[in-house]
């Protein structure tokens, strides 16, 4: 049994929420959606085009910490946005073993799937501050850097070699 913690991570309209599914689904392991746990007070300065501060997503990445250390014993995948070094290592302290993927791409193409999706409360209007705030996160074998400009399936089939482990299901 795979008993990793997988972080699929990016500003919005990366796709984390399409990969992180598949990828959860393929290799057998639960999938915690990090923005189920935003509070209404978050959700809706997102909605007004209101980036969020650290005193904001602190309570959320707590949260999202809870839900990933009851998954700790077996392993999860998470989407989460975790664009610095900060959100990170709030989001994972306390668990061993973490793997982060990040989806990143041309601005022009994620701007595009974020005109595109509905019924998100981020829209394209917080795509240039949520760039501003990323923070690539430092090469090392537990990160990788995937390009989100190939197919869902192609992405999650690296993903799946990069871990090493078998798929679940096709």
């Amino acid at each position: 049994m795979v008993r990793v913690i997988v972080v699929v991570m990016g500003v919005s309209g990366s796709g984390k929420t399409t990969i992180g599914t598949q990828l959860a689904r393929r290799i057998g392991l639960p999938f915690v959606e990090a923005d189920e746990y935003h509070d209404a007070a978050a959700l809706a300065a997102m909605s007004q085009g209101r980036g969020l501060t650290d005193a904001d997503r602190a309570p959320w990445l707590d949260r999202v910490n809870a839900a990933l250390r009851d998954e700790a014993d077996d392993g999860a995948v998470c989407a989460c946005s975790a664009l610095d070094e900060w959100a990170r290592h709030r989001l994972t302290r306390g668990l061993d073993d973490v793997r982060f993927v990040w989806l990143h791409g041309d601005p022009q193409l994620v701007a595009a799937r974020l005109r595109a999706r509905r019924h998100h409360p981020v829209g394209v209007s917080l795509l240039p501050s949520q760039m501003a705030a990323l923070e690539p996160p430092a090469p090392s074998p537990r990160t990788l850097s995937v390009d989100v400009d190939a197919t869902p399936d192609q992405i999650v089939d690296q993903v799946v070699e990069w871990l090493g482990v078998e798929s679940k299901h096709s």
